[in-house]
């Protein structure tokens, strides 16, 4: 602290209540550095140990608390000032201590560094870690929790705006406790979060979207009014299992879209890749495996335990089966009834889908050369329009193309499937 500054004017606390008697390195929004000098004549050693004086761990846990209050309020006034009009103050009520360690005992003469580093910042809660150490050996440390609370003990009425660098959560956003909300995070107005949630930095949440269950999203993710990420599956054999939804980035859920979590009968987790866009009204049911820079058209259906590769695109009202693989820059028309695996590369429509050749327009705009799509056409000619059984078509293809990665990666969806292949 500057000379002639009084911490007791940025906290709360007296004597003899009060642990923090000098700050050594301020960091606004990161890291506090303070000192308690243990003296003898404290009022605790009156009765704790009478005649071998040892500091109780508890108030060793108070003290970073404290120092964990000096570091909030400074980050408010934008630094360890005393002037009133240079920004707002917070009252913290300490609500948590978790992964509580007392390593040495400390005792009259020694002098406790208290390092104080802000984890996590959604207010009204603080997340905090304090190490105490004497001589460069730790003595205690812990994981803080806090609250702001209302002059009169009432609890802040709702999460406040951060500052531009942290997340922007809208005063009737409804952020469970639990929840991690990255850097730059926008959360709009009438947001819902479950408690298990983790948002990655720079996502957007607009209004009356929801994100529960155990949902992880990555960065730069965009959720649109009334979309649903995390839902509970639509299966009667789900009984509550802890499945969890796992996100990438940079991804638009627009309006009303529905995802669901994973289930036992599915390896517990729905993954969505990076890039990818779901227009309205499309679902993705439990256990699905999404790629990445897939586009789902509006009110189209994954049953659950779906793949769909890379680049693929299922058009509007397109209804997919269960346990059905879509391979990459797969094309399904509008409309269409998947019953069966889409293998990549490959159009496919109608009611019970089936083939229409290849997706030459959408490889195309991938860039692929034409002497690949040459390659293509003749795997497609080899597997489903010559007269060969499907093991001897794939071997020919092998035998053929084997210079060609694209073709054997056509060839060994057609040996891999399990449900059956979508035919012409």
């Amino acid at each position: 602290m500057p000379p002639g500054q009084d911490i007791s004017g940025l906290l709360p606390h007296r004597y003899p209540f009060l642990f923090v008697d000098r700050v050594v390195e301020f960091e606004a929004d990161r890291r506090i550095v303070a000192l308690k000098n243990i003296t003898a004549n404290e009022s605790q050693f009156a009765g704790h140990f009478p005649g071998r004086p040892i500091m109780p761990g508890v108030l060793l846990c108070e003290a970073m608390a404290q120092a964990g209050g000096l570091l909030v309020n400074g980050t408010f006034r934008g630094g360890l000032s005393l002037e009133p009009d240079t920004g707002e103050d917070a009252f913290l009520v300490l609500t948590g201590l978790d992964n509580v360690k007392f390593r040495r005992q400390v005792v009259p003469g020694d002098q406790v560094t208290l390092e104080v580093s802000l984890t996590r910042k959604r207010r009204p809660l603080w997340k905090m870690r304090g190490v105490a150490t004497v001589d460069g050996h730790i003595v205690a440390q812990a994981d803080l929790s806090a609250v702001e609370v209302e002059p009169d003990g009432a609890p802040s009425a709702a999460p406040k705006v951060s500052d531009e660098a942290g997340p922007r959560i809208h005063p009737t956003a409804l952020i469970a406790p639990g929840a991690e909300i990255g850097e730059g995070v926008e959360v709009g107005a009438h947001v819902v979060v479950g408690p298990n949630v983790r948002i990655g930095a720079g996502c957007r949440l607009e209004h009356h979207c929801s994100v529960e269950g155990r949902t992880t999203l990555g960065e730069e993710n965009r959720v649109f009014p009334y979309a649903v990420l995390g839902s509970v599956p639509q299966d009667k054999k789900f009984a509550g299992e802890d499945s969890s939804l796992v996100i990438g980035s940079r991804n638009h859920f627009r309006e009303f879209c529905t995802v669901s979590l994973g289930t036992a009968g599915g390896g517990m987790e729905s993954s969505i890749g990076d890039d990818n866009l779901f227009m309205n009204y499309s679902h993705v049911g439990h256990d699905c495996r999404i790629g990445n820079h897939v586009t789902m058209v509006n009110s189209t259906a994954l049953a659950g335990h779906d793949e769909i590769g890379d680049y693929a695109i299922v058009s509007g009202l397109a209804a997919i089966a269960q346990f059905v693989r879509v391979g990459e820059s797969a094309f399904l028309g509008g409309g269409s009834m998947v019953v069966m695996d889409v293998p990549p590369f490959c159009m496919a429509n109608g009611d019970r889908a089936e083939l229409k050749g290849l997706n030459v327009v959408g490889l195309q705009r991938r860039g692929i050369s034409a002497e690949e799509i040459r390659s293509l056409k003749r795997a497609y000619k080899l597997l489903f329009q010559s007269k060969l059984r499907v093991p001897d078509a794939v071997a020919a293809v092998s035998a053929e193309l084997a210079d060609v990665p694209r073709a054997l990666a056509l060839a060994e969806f057609v040996s891999a499937s399990e449900r059956g292949v979508t035919r012409p």
